[in-house]
């Protein structure tokens, strides 16, 4: 078991978009002394140069893929190259009819290494045991699918 802290901050001010309103600029720093500017979403009167909280979530989704994608296909004997990804999220109202993130979509575009290169079906497994074992994928309850793009060498 581990524990995994984040510390928020904000102070108001006005916001420079949007004269009638607050602004929703604040920072995250992360145990590794990390700073991340955050804001809300721009939809929502958000800072565009930030980063919002939707994005920061599906980002943890696909790093959180990858990293447990890599691991598996270390264990099983597959050099990993590059992954890269273009995650999207989507922002919408769930059949409860509140906005949530209901749905995220990874397109990883991997290329391997080395004398093994996984086949297709390989690489659906691969991607099957990275989605059943991802921590952030399993903590969550948007559905999560993987689009991969085709095995690049």
């Amino acid at each position: 078991m581990s524990e995994h802290r984040a510390a928020i901050a904000w102070q108001h001010a006005p916001n420079r978009l949007h004269a009638r309103t607050y602004s929703r600029n604040h920072t995250t720093r992360l145990n590794g002394g990390q700073s991340v500017n955050v804001s809300s979403s721009v939809e929502f009167k958000g800072d565009p140069a930030c980063a919002d909280p939707e994005q920061m979530l599906v980002s943890a989704v696909a790093s959180c893929h990858m990293l447990t994608f890599l691991a598996i296909a270390e264990f099983q004997g597959f050099k990993v190259a590059t992954y890269e990804d273009d995650a999207v999220g989507y922002l919408e109202k769930g059949a409860n009819g509140v906005m949530a993130v209901t749905r995220i979509v990874l397109s990883p575009a991997i290329t391997f290494s080395g004398d093994r290169i996984p086949d297709e079906a390989a690489l659906a497994r691969l991607h099957a045991g990275a989605h059943k074992n991802c921590f952030i994928g399993n903590s969550i309850k948007a559905e999560i699918s993987v689009q991969p793009e085709p095995v690049l060498a």
